[in-house]
Protein backbone atom coordinates (compact mmCIF):
# COMPACT_ATOMS: atom_id res chain seq x y z
CA UNK A 1 0.00 0.00 0.00
CA UNK A 2 2.43 2.49 0.75
CA UNK A 3 4.32 2.68 -2.80
CA UNK A 4 0.88 2.97 -4.13
CA UNK A 5 0.32 5.89 -2.12
CA UNK A 6 3.78 7.19 -2.88
CA UNK A 7 3.22 6.94 -6.61
CA UNK A 8 -0.18 8.86 -6.38
CA UNK A 9 1.04 11.81 -4.85
CA UNK A 10 4.23 11.87 -7.67
CA UNK A 11 1.79 12.07 -10.33
CA UNK A 12 -0.06 14.40 -8.89
CA UNK A 13 3.35 16.13 -7.91
CA UNK A 14 4.25 15.96 -11.54
CA UNK A 15 1.30 17.26 -13.02
CA UNK A 16 1.30 20.05 -11.08
CA UNK A 17 4.82 21.16 -11.84
CA UNK A 18 3.72 20.51 -15.65
CA UNK A 19 1.29 22.66 -15.74
CA UNK A 20 3.23 25.76 -13.88
CA UNK A 21 6.59 25.27 -16.06
CA UNK A 22 7.43 27.09 -18.59
CA UNK A 23 9.84 27.25 -21.46
CA UNK A 24 12.29 28.71 -19.83
CA UNK A 25 12.62 26.43 -17.05
CA UNK A 26 14.55 24.01 -19.32
CA UNK A 27 17.34 26.61 -19.32
CA UNK A 28 17.44 27.76 -15.93
CA UNK A 29 20.87 27.03 -13.91
CA UNK A 30 20.91 27.75 -10.09
CA UNK A 31 23.53 30.54 -8.50
CA UNK A 32 26.57 29.40 -6.45
CA UNK A 33 28.78 31.32 -4.87
CA UNK A 34 27.85 33.93 -7.53
CA UNK A 35 28.48 31.88 -10.42
CA UNK A 36 25.69 30.07 -12.53
CA UNK A 37 25.21 26.36 -11.43
CA UNK A 38 24.80 24.23 -15.08
CA UNK A 39 21.53 22.15 -14.86
CA UNK A 40 21.88 18.10 -14.47
CA UNK A 41 22.21 15.83 -17.26
CA UNK A 42 21.16 13.27 -15.89
CA UNK A 43 20.39 11.24 -12.29
CA UNK A 44 22.05 8.51 -10.24
CA UNK A 45 20.09 6.42 -7.80
CA UNK A 46 22.88 4.74 -5.79
CA UNK A 47 21.80 1.79 -3.54
CA UNK A 48 24.06 -0.13 -0.81
CA UNK A 49 24.23 -3.52 -0.05
CA UNK A 50 24.11 -3.52 4.10
CA UNK A 51 25.60 -6.44 4.76
CA UNK A 52 28.85 -4.93 3.05
CA UNK A 53 28.78 -1.60 4.63
CA UNK A 54 27.62 -2.49 7.47
CA UNK A 55 30.94 -5.16 8.05
CA UNK A 56 32.99 -1.65 8.43
CA UNK A 57 31.46 -0.65 11.27
CA UNK A 58 33.52 0.75 13.83
CA UNK A 59 31.65 2.93 16.16
CA UNK A 60 28.18 2.56 16.99
CA UNK A 61 25.66 5.51 17.81
CA UNK A 62 21.65 6.04 18.21
CA UNK A 63 21.22 6.99 13.94
CA UNK A 64 23.57 4.13 12.69
CA UNK A 65 21.13 1.62 11.50
CA UNK A 66 23.78 -0.81 11.34
CA UNK A 67 23.99 -1.17 15.31
CA UNK A 68 19.90 -0.53 15.88
CA UNK A 69 19.10 -2.73 13.28
CA UNK A 70 16.39 -0.48 12.03
CA UNK A 71 16.55 -0.74 8.30
CA UNK A 72 15.99 -3.35 5.82
CA UNK A 73 18.85 -5.27 5.85
CA UNK A 74 18.00 -8.42 3.12
CA UNK A 75 17.20 -5.39 0.70
CA UNK A 76 19.22 -2.91 -1.29
CA UNK A 77 18.80 0.54 0.93
CA UNK A 78 19.13 4.08 -0.52
CA UNK A 79 22.48 5.76 -0.72
CA UNK A 80 20.82 8.88 -2.96
CA UNK A 81 19.67 10.36 -5.96
CA UNK A 82 22.74 12.22 -7.31
CA UNK A 83 22.21 14.65 -10.29
CA UNK A 84 25.33 14.09 -12.41
CA UNK A 85 26.99 15.52 -15.51
CA UNK A 86 27.62 13.25 -18.99
CA UNK A 87 31.21 14.38 -18.53
CA UNK A 88 32.00 12.22 -15.39
CA UNK A 89 31.58 15.43 -13.00
CA UNK A 90 28.57 16.67 -10.53
CA UNK A 91 27.72 19.90 -9.12
CA UNK A 92 27.17 19.60 -5.14
CA UNK A 93 25.44 21.88 -2.82
CA UNK A 94 23.60 24.08 -5.05
CA UNK A 95 21.71 26.37 -2.89
CA UNK A 96 21.40 27.81 0.77
CA UNK A 97 18.47 25.34 1.24
CA UNK A 98 19.24 23.91 4.43
CA UNK A 99 17.60 20.23 5.38
CA UNK A 100 14.20 20.65 7.44
CA UNK A 101 12.71 17.00 8.92
CA UNK A 102 9.83 18.29 9.43
CA UNK A 103 9.67 19.06 5.64
CA UNK A 104 9.15 14.86 5.46
CA UNK A 105 7.86 13.82 8.51
CA UNK A 106 4.78 12.02 6.46
CA UNK A 107 8.05 9.78 4.77
CA UNK A 108 9.93 9.42 7.67
CA UNK A 109 8.72 5.03 8.34
CA UNK A 110 9.55 4.43 4.77
CA UNK A 111 12.46 6.53 5.03
CA UNK A 112 14.02 4.43 8.15
CA UNK A 113 13.27 1.67 6.60
CA UNK A 114 14.64 2.12 2.90
CA UNK A 115 16.73 4.68 3.64
CA UNK A 116 18.55 4.05 6.75
CA UNK A 117 21.73 5.46 7.78
CA UNK A 118 24.61 3.58 8.20
CA UNK A 119 26.95 5.60 9.96
CA UNK A 120 27.08 8.01 12.64
CA UNK A 121 27.30 11.34 11.41
CA UNK A 122 27.81 12.78 7.99
CA UNK A 123 29.00 16.52 6.82
CA UNK A 124 26.59 19.44 5.50
CA UNK A 125 27.16 21.73 2.83
CA UNK A 126 26.63 24.46 5.71
CA UNK A 127 29.35 23.22 7.77
CA UNK A 128 29.18 21.05 10.90
CA UNK A 129 27.63 17.61 11.58
CA UNK A 130 23.92 16.40 10.31
CA UNK A 131 21.90 13.86 9.47
CA UNK A 132 22.52 11.41 6.45
CA UNK A 133 19.72 12.66 5.27
CA UNK A 134 20.51 16.25 5.69
CA UNK A 135 24.13 15.32 3.93
CA UNK A 136 22.24 14.01 0.45
CA UNK A 137 19.77 16.68 0.32
CA UNK A 138 22.17 19.68 1.08
CA UNK A 139 24.59 18.21 -0.97
CA UNK A 140 22.75 16.20 -4.14
CA UNK A 141 19.24 17.08 -3.73
CA UNK A 142 19.76 21.35 -3.93
CA UNK A 143 21.25 20.61 -7.12
CA UNK A 144 18.49 18.55 -8.86
CA UNK A 145 16.58 21.78 -9.98
CA UNK A 146 14.78 22.29 -12.37
CA UNK A 147 13.64 18.24 -12.18
CA UNK A 148 13.03 18.22 -8.24
CA UNK A 149 12.11 22.11 -6.73
CA UNK A 150 11.88 21.08 -3.16
CA UNK A 151 12.83 18.22 -0.35
CA UNK A 152 9.77 17.08 -0.17
CA UNK A 153 9.77 16.05 -3.42
CA UNK A 154 13.34 15.14 -3.32
CA UNK A 155 12.77 12.89 -0.85
CA UNK A 156 9.24 11.41 -2.39
CA UNK A 157 10.65 10.91 -5.76
CA UNK A 158 13.65 9.30 -4.79
CA UNK A 159 11.69 6.59 -2.48
CA UNK A 160 9.42 5.87 -5.84
CA UNK A 161 12.34 5.19 -7.94
CA UNK A 162 13.07 2.78 -5.09
CA UNK A 163 10.20 1.21 -4.96
CA UNK A 164 9.27 1.33 -9.02
CA UNK A 165 12.85 -0.50 -10.16
CA UNK A 166 13.25 -2.98 -7.31
CA UNK A 167 16.42 -4.42 -7.51
CA UNK A 168 16.77 -6.32 -4.51
CA UNK A 169 13.50 -8.47 -6.18
CA UNK A 170 15.31 -8.90 -9.74
CA UNK A 171 18.45 -10.24 -8.18
CA UNK A 172 16.49 -12.61 -5.20
CA UNK A 173 14.26 -13.91 -8.84
CA UNK A 174 17.64 -14.53 -10.53
CA UNK A 175 18.89 -16.87 -7.81
CA UNK A 176 21.38 -14.13 -6.22
CA UNK A 177 20.54 -13.76 -2.77
CA UNK A 178 22.31 -12.94 0.91
CA UNK A 179 25.11 -15.57 2.07
CA UNK A 180 28.54 -15.38 3.68
CA UNK A 181 29.07 -18.69 1.82
CA UNK A 182 28.09 -18.08 -2.19
CA UNK A 183 30.07 -15.71 -4.71
CA UNK A 184 27.96 -14.63 -7.62
CA UNK A 185 29.52 -13.96 -11.18
CA UNK A 186 29.65 -10.15 -11.50
CA UNK A 187 28.39 -10.24 -15.06
CA UNK A 188 25.21 -12.58 -13.88
CA UNK A 189 24.09 -9.55 -11.94
CA UNK A 190 24.59 -7.10 -14.05
CA UNK A 191 22.74 -9.17 -16.89
CA UNK A 192 19.49 -9.92 -14.43
CA UNK A 193 19.42 -5.85 -14.04
CA UNK A 194 20.04 -5.58 -17.91
CA UNK A 195 17.20 -7.89 -18.69
CA UNK A 196 14.67 -6.46 -16.17
CA UNK A 197 14.96 -2.77 -17.16
CA UNK A 198 17.27 -2.69 -20.00
CA UNK A 199 19.84 -0.48 -19.13
CA UNK A 200 23.52 -1.63 -18.05
CA UNK A 201 23.83 -0.70 -14.16
CA UNK A 202 27.11 0.56 -12.32
CA UNK A 203 28.58 -1.75 -9.55
CA UNK A 204 31.17 -1.26 -6.56
CA UNK A 205 32.95 -3.12 -4.06
CA UNK A 206 34.40 -3.56 -1.49
CA UNK A 207 37.19 -6.58 -0.62
CA UNK A 208 35.08 -8.65 -3.14
CA UNK A 209 31.54 -7.44 -1.61
CA UNK A 210 29.45 -6.01 -3.87
CA UNK A 211 28.47 -2.49 -1.83
CA UNK A 212 26.66 -0.41 -4.23
CA UNK A 213 24.31 -0.92 -7.19
CA UNK A 214 23.64 2.44 -9.68
CA UNK A 215 20.88 2.59 -12.07
CA UNK A 216 21.12 6.07 -14.00
CA UNK A 217 17.91 7.94 -15.43
CA UNK A 218 17.67 10.82 -18.18
CA UNK A 219 15.86 14.07 -16.29
CA UNK A 220 12.51 12.75 -17.04
CA UNK A 221 13.16 9.70 -14.71
CA UNK A 222 13.39 7.16 -17.63
CA UNK A 223 15.99 4.65 -17.40
CA UNK A 224 19.30 4.68 -18.95
CA UNK A 225 22.61 3.31 -19.50
CA UNK A 226 24.81 4.16 -16.07
CA UNK A 227 28.21 3.80 -18.45
CA UNK A 228 29.14 7.54 -19.37
CA UNK A 229 31.14 8.57 -22.46
CA UNK A 230 33.34 12.22 -22.38
CA UNK A 231 34.64 13.14 -25.99
CA UNK A 232 37.82 13.16 -25.00
CA UNK A 233 38.85 10.18 -22.86
CA UNK A 234 36.11 7.50 -24.69
CA UNK A 235 33.69 5.22 -22.63
CA UNK A 236 34.32 5.57 -18.25
CA UNK A 237 34.23 2.37 -17.02
CA UNK A 238 30.87 1.46 -15.25
CA UNK A 239 32.41 -0.78 -12.70
CA UNK A 240 34.51 0.03 -9.72
CA UNK A 241 36.57 -2.44 -7.88
CA UNK A 242 34.93 -5.91 -8.81
CA UNK A 243 36.30 -8.85 -9.33
CA UNK A 244 34.79 -11.40 -11.61
CA UNK A 245 33.21 -12.85 -8.56
CA UNK A 246 31.50 -11.45 -5.86
CA UNK A 247 29.64 -11.74 -2.67
CA UNK A 248 26.75 -9.98 -1.29
CA UNK A 249 26.96 -10.71 2.83
CA UNK A 250 24.38 -11.55 4.95
CA UNK A 251 23.82 -8.72 7.88
CA UNK A 252 25.37 -10.36 10.67
CA UNK A 253 26.04 -7.53 13.52
CA UNK A 254 28.85 -8.10 15.79
CA UNK A 255 28.61 -8.70 19.72
CA UNK A 256 29.43 -5.17 19.81
CA UNK A 257 27.04 -3.75 18.06
CA UNK A 258 23.92 -5.03 19.82
CA UNK A 259 21.97 -2.09 20.97
CA UNK A 260 18.92 -1.55 23.68
CA UNK A 261 17.04 1.55 24.61
CA UNK A 262 17.39 2.74 27.67
CA UNK A 263 14.91 5.71 27.99
CA UNK A 264 11.77 7.21 25.77
CA UNK A 265 14.37 9.64 24.29
CA UNK A 266 15.47 6.59 22.20
CA UNK A 267 19.13 7.03 23.65
CA UNK A 268 21.12 3.46 23.23
CA UNK A 269 23.64 1.57 25.20
CA UNK A 270 25.64 -1.32 24.21
CA UNK A 271 24.35 -4.56 25.69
Amino acid sequence: MIPFIFFLQFALSVASTSLNDSSADAIISQIKEGREQRELDYFKLTLQWPGTVCKGTDSCCSSNACCNRSGAFADFTIHGLWPDYNDGTWPSCCNGTSFDEKEIHSLLDPLKKYWPSLSCSSSTCHGGKGSFWAHEWEKHGTCSYPVIRDEYSYFLTTLNVFFKYNVTKVLNDAGYLPSNTEKYPLGGIVSAVENAFHVTPSLACSEGALQELRLCFYKDLKPRDCVQTDSQNGIISSNFSCPQYVSLPAYEPSGNNIFKFVDSSRQYLSA
